[in-house]
């Protein structure tokens, strides 16, 4: 079920989306979020909303708070005593990517928090800004969760560039952990779906776009975090010098076979450093009949329900597996 090899190749999402544009069908559905966190735990559960279904709700609400998330007036409780941060992937938003999790979660008992980031107000397709930019975004959103709550520490579960290469960033170079003394980190957990961890190829096209030198290029209308996040590029060079974990962090990578974004798959894996601990898990080997992609991973019950083991391990519950399909989920 778990690997342990590392090696780069994860992401950039322009190519997905404009793949899942033409899979676009029907409305979207929320619940509505409570004020204070339940205390009994259980495994993440609930109705899976598909890929299409949320492209639509984020793009026609790109500022909106998926269901269940952003609820300031949130506490923490025994059960669950770190809030839960969520972060998107390249050319997507909080409300498209979340939409099922954050529902998921708030029902579970978290405090949820999902903040947009390295986009402007009402732009549907966010995340594409200079990542080391938007890691400071994100340095100063997790300081107001924490503030706002009164907790601790934070658990980020992040999708495509929201797990990898941001939260990396932002754990390494902009105050997510403190090396010298690993329990004040703020950040507890992170959990990475599809994460950019070592760069992406676009299964051959960011390759491409790299050897011919377009890289920049593109990102003049793909966005900065298009150059960012292809393998070589100086952010991951800078990233990975001092290899893919700090101390104090529990990192749980979930990924797919059938990625075509951050290839090969297998190149998100991380490997443990001094005081680290790593989860390398591939869903294929959980839900063999799984057809999840880069896109869908996000709507994919298997893939959430590991998220919530991850985030409770001691109440973690056997995925009862479900066929999920690409670009759609399930």
């Amino acid at each position: 079920m778990s690997h342990s090899t590392v090696r780069p190749a994860p992401r950039s999402r322009l190519i997905t989306w404009l793949a899942a544009l033409g899979a676009v069908t029907a409305l979207l559905l929320g619940s509505p979020a409570t004020s204070v966190a339940a205390d009994t735990p259980k495994p993440p559960s609930g109705p899976t909303v598909s890929g299409p279904e949320a492209l639509i709700r984020g793009t026609l609400q790109p500022d909106a708070s998926p269901p269940g998330a952003n609820d300031w007036q949130c506490r923490p409780t025994a059960a669950h005593p770190r809030p839960v941060v969520l972060l998107h992937a390249t050319w997507s938003n909080a409300n498209l990517n979340w939409i099922t999790l954050s529902t998921w979660l708030k029902n579970a008992g978290y405090c949820v928090f999902a903040p947009n980031y390295g986009g402007e107000p009402g732009v549907p397709f966010k995340a594409t800004r200079h990542i080391p930019d938007s890691a400071r975004e994100i340095a100063r959103y997790v300081d107001r969760v924490l503030e706002a709550t009164g907790a601790k520490q934070v658990d980020l579960v992040g999708h495509s560039q929201g797990g990898g290469v941001l939260p990396r960033w932002y754990l390494r170079f902009e105050g997510g952990t403190n090396p010298a003394d690993p329990a004040h980190n703020k950040v507890r957990r992170l959990i990475g779906l599809a994460p950019s961890n070592h760069g992406a190829t676009a299964s051959g096209l960011g390759t491409l776009t790299t050897e011919l030198g377009l890289n920049q290029t593109v990102s003049l209308v793909a966005g900065q975090a298009y150059a960012d996040q292809m393998v070589g590029s100086q952010v991951h060079t800078t990233l990975d010098r001092d290899g893919d974990t700090q101390p104090g962090v529990d990192y749980t990578v979930i990924t797919t076979r059938y990625d075509e974004v951050v290839t090969p798959y297998h190149h998100q894996f991380l490997k443990a450093g001094p005081g680290a601990t790593v989860r390398n898990i591939l869903l294929q080997e959980v839900c063999p009949q799984d057809r999840s992609e880069h896109v869908s991973i996000a709507y994919d019950s298997n893939a959430l329900q590991l998220v919530g083991n991850a985030l409770d391990p001691a109440h973690a519950q056997p995925v009862s597996c479900r066929f999920s399909a690409p670009l759609l989920g399930g």
